[in-house]
């Protein structure tokens, strides 16, 4: 059987706390796409892109963020944004990754802003699927304010039967999932901490300051996010994604790529500001 990309455990040590970090990966000659992804989400989100010819030769690097999928974490209790930063960080060195496109969807996306913030020479493109950058993007984190509940385990069986029946594309299929992909524990410390940056991150201008090319993807579902136009006369390139909610590696994987695609395309060539 032909093995299309590898996977691997990575052992990391971030803020004393050991990690196994569960990676999928590929080699090739041009750029090295790097994905993270979103809460409740595996890589196993980006695993097609190897189906996909627009992305032929291109390295890609894709893994499971500390409490979630296969990866083995020593201590929930740690696991928060600027750990998974820290931890995305830390994976980039240990693969020689030196200069990347940047595709994050929404946990994974404001990961992603504020790894680009830090790093933002290293970016050559920043392909951002719903992630968070203003407080309004809070829709899922939030409950752990407006649902709060002591006890781990409860918080989130109850975060995924409202989930389930939320009125949106894949809802249903994300939540049967939910806790296979993630572990209960981190749940809270995640969600405060999207949270509270979301809040009082100053997001929306580390976005808009990032020197690199920017597409903010959304499903058709979340046009009234109130924001887009803002960032489009900014120079964000949006990308809508029609059929689709929160989630378009669900919904409409086959336009998500095709998108991701081109813009990376657009990107390379120089080409990648907003269309006239």
């Amino acid at each position: 059987m032909k093995t299309e990309f590898q996977t691997t455990s990575v052992p990391l040590r971030i803020a004393d706390t050991h990690l196994a970090i569960a990676a999928v990966h590929r080699d090739g000659q041009r750029a090295p796409i790097v994905f993270l992804h979103g809460f409740g989400s595996t890589k196993e989100d980006y695993a097609d892109i190897v189906r996909h010819a627009a992305f032929d030769g291109r390295a890609v690097l894709a893994y499971d963020a500390p409490g979630c999928g296969e990866t083995c974490c020593d201590d929930l209790s740690k696991v928060s944004i600027t750990f998974q930063v820290e931890t995305a960080l830390a994976l980039l060195d240990r693969f020689e990754i030196e200069r990347f496109h940047l595709v994050g969807h929404s946990m994974g996306g404001l990961g992603a802003l504020l790894l680009a913030h830090a790093q933002p020479q290293r970016v050559l493109s920043f392909t951002d699927i719903e992630g968070n950058i203003a407080p309004e993007d809070c829709f899922l984190s939030r409950q752990v304010v407006e649902h709060p509940h002591d006890d781990p385990e409860v918080f989130f069986s109850r975060f995924i039967e409202r989930t389930r029946h939320a009125p949106a594309y894949a809802s249903a299929l994300y939540a049967a999932s939910l806790r296979h992909k993630v572990r209960a524990q981190a749940v809270q410390g995640i969600f405060r901490s999207m949270v509270d940056m979301s809040d009082h991150g100053d997001l929306m201008n580390k976005f808009l300051g990032l020197p690199s090319p920017k597409m903010f993807m959304y499903g058709e579902q979340n046009a009234h996010l109130s924001y887009l136009a803002h960032i489009e006369r900014h120079g964000v390139r949006l990308a809508e994604i029609e059929q689709c909610g929160h989630f378009p590696m669900y919904s409409n994987p086959a336009r998500m790529w095709e998108k991701i695609g081109d813009f990376i395309a657009l990107a390379e060539d120089g080409h990648a500001g907003n269309p006239a």
